[in-house]
């Protein structure tokens, strides 16, 4: 095979194993996406059903939008992912024609030549004519090698036909696919249209009573705020305990060259002091940034991390200080990663948190209406911490908190996707 029918080989080859395994990806990829999709319709449904308020239903809509936007473009990256293995393929199928036009021209002309010296007579004259028995064996063994030849061309046009015809198949097949895709995306889009319709009739209403809405939210970042400060007491108190340990440790460990001082500035230090000990589980805490798993087995973001703009009202802003994932009822919310419980928070008679330690980083699991732990034990990654309240409005919402010492982060950025 020369060299230009190898690089043509290979590149075809690598190209379709590349294709299968993009192909498989953007697949998981679709199927995830509308999956979210669905939750999103499931969460939008019980909110026009039970909640009065379309602040929420915005937020929901608009999340919809952007994941219906993904699932365009990942469709998109499918129908480009195909015209190019068609591309390669009508390649091949180009240089397979024209390796069988060539085949069958000179198979034509090997057929004729044979038919021309195809009696007996002629081949006993070509032997017979030889000046030695050397040379007639030699001409005898080319009789033999003309003929196989002439059967390895046969069958080697055989091969590439089929070959051809294999191509043939392949290629109409794609085609088939790519003409699902563009329907499918084509639907999309107009889903898309459908759903930015929807979202401008629900930003509508909102603009009829715009103080209506900057009460329900100022009435629940108040809320949010008592929260925030019971939890940052704990966190606060959970550090002072800590640190009395590790000075009392200091102290035992060393009696005779730990002074006051120090003493004094490990208890009152606004950051725990690590022992070896718990500086390693922090460590192997930050490593898994990305990584973590999600604190329910089911779910998705329904609000996000920090300060937000209102979707309709850009100077009303929304302080979030983890993230709202709302699940099915009767989840459970879990251990995103191994650790020690400091505190069992009892916010109201049916609204429970669980702070983990970890190092000097926290995880705050809150609006559970049972717990399963207490202050003290030990917990493991995916243990489950207990059952997620199910509201008035028959909203299933765990908040998520993550923060190093006193100082938040953002939970969405440390959770495996």
């Amino acid at each position: 095979m020369s060299k230009f029918l190898f690089s043509i080989a290979f590149l075809f080859l690598t190209a379709a194993a590349w294709s299968q395994q993009s192909q498989e990806e953007l697949e998981q990829k679709k199927a995830k996406l509308q999956e979210e999709i669905h939750e999103k319709e499931m969460m939008l449904q019980d909110v026009r059903k039970k909640e009065k308020s379309v602040v929420k239903l915005l937020a929901i809509q608009k999340d919809k939008i952007g994941l219906k936007e993904k699932l365009i473009h990942t469709t998109e990256k499918q129908t480009k992912l195909l015209s190019n293995d068609m591309y390669i393929n009508q390649v091949e199928i180009n240089h397979l024609k024209k390796e069988l036009v060539d085949l069958k021209a000179d198979y034509a002309e090997m057929i004729v030549k044979s038919y021309k010296s195809r009696s007996t007579q002629s081949r006993a004259m070509f032997l017979l004519s030889s000046e030695n028995f050397l040379q007639a064996y030699k001409r005898l063994q080319y009789m033999k090698q003309y003929s196989s030849y002439r059967k390895m061309q046969g069958e080697e046009i055989k091969d590439k036909t089929q070959k051809l015809a294999d191509h043939n198949a392949m290629l109409s097949g794609q085609k088939t696919e790519k003409q699902k895709l563009i329907v499918e995306q084509e639907k999309e889009r107009k889903d898309l249209e459908q759903e930015k319709i929807e979202q401008e009739k629900i930003a509508n209403s909102l603009k009829k009573d715009k103080k209506q809405i900057a009460a329900e939210i100022k009435k629940k970042q108040q809320e949010t705020k008592k929260i925030d400060a019971q939890i940052q007491k704990l966190i606060r108190d959970a550090i002072a305990e800590a640190n009395k340990k590790a000075a009392a440790a200091k102290a035992k460990a060393n009696p005779k060259t730990t002074t006051v001082a120090e003493t004094k500035a490990i208890e009152t230090s606004t950051k725990i002091v690590l022992t070896p000990e718990g500086q390693l589980v922090s460590n192997s805490f930050k490593a898994n940034k990305g990584r973590l798993p999600w604190p329910v087995e089911k779910g998705a973001i329904s609000l996000g991390y920090g300060d937000q703009p209102h979707p309709v009202y850009k100077s009303l802003v929304i302080h979030n200080s983890g993230i709202e994932i709302t699940t099915e009822a009767g989840a459970n919310a879990r251990a995103v990663f191994g650790g020690e419980v400091t505190k069992v928070i009892v916010i109201s008679p049916l609204n429970k948190a669980v702070c983990i330690q970890h190092g000097d980083y926290f995880t705050v699991y809150q609006n559970l209406s049972t717990v399963n732990v207490s202050a003290g034990d030990k917990v493991s990654t995916k243990q489950v911490l207990g059952k997620v309240r199910t509201n008035a409005e028959g909203k299933t919402i765990l908040k998520f908190m993550i923060s190093q010492n006193t100082t938040y982060a953002n939970p969405q950025t440390w959770l495996n996707r």
